[in-house]
């Protein structure tokens, strides 16, 4: 469905742009603006004197062309956006439900660890203070 809408995008951009141009040629009320400035006569020359009504009639056409591709890419893109995001949403609560079923489910207990005869001896675990020799105040005597 992306590359129809990829297709689609491209003919909205390419008719966006041939109605940016047949806005730009159209003769305006007062023989003045940009249409003189882009080169009005040329409409003239190409469909005839009566160039205002086919000129006018194409860019309708053009006008509804991009209205309804711009309603049908909505649309596709809605769709498409939807799709993706339900599924991956139920992917996520189906491993949200898998890790709280697992962490439900009690663990076997360790067994101890085997004392290694090959290790180095350990220290014990208390270490009697280090006594320090009374301190003889000479001043005291």
């Amino acid at each position: 469905m992306s590359f129809f809408i990829g297709v689609l995008t491209f003919i909205l951009i390419l008719n966006c742009l041939v109605l940016v141009l047949l806005v730009l040629v159209q003769l305006p009320k007062k023989d003045a603006g940009a249409g003189m400035a882009f080169g009005a006569g040329t409409a003239d020359a190409l469909f005839g004197a009566g160039s205002g009504n086919v000129l006018t009639k194409i860019t309708k056409y053009a006008t509804a062309i991009l209205l309804l591709l711009a309603l049908a890419l909505g649309y596709l893109q809605d769709k498409n956006h939807k799709g993706a995001s339900s599924a991956a949403f139920e992917r996520m609560v189906e491993q949200k439900q898998m890790q709280r079923t697992m962490s439900a489910v009690p663990t076997p207990a360790q067994p101890a660890a085997q004392p290694n005869p090959q290790a180095a001896p350990s220290l014990p675990a208390t270490v009697p203070p280090a006594t320090a020799p009374a301190a003889t105040n000479p001043a005291a005597k």
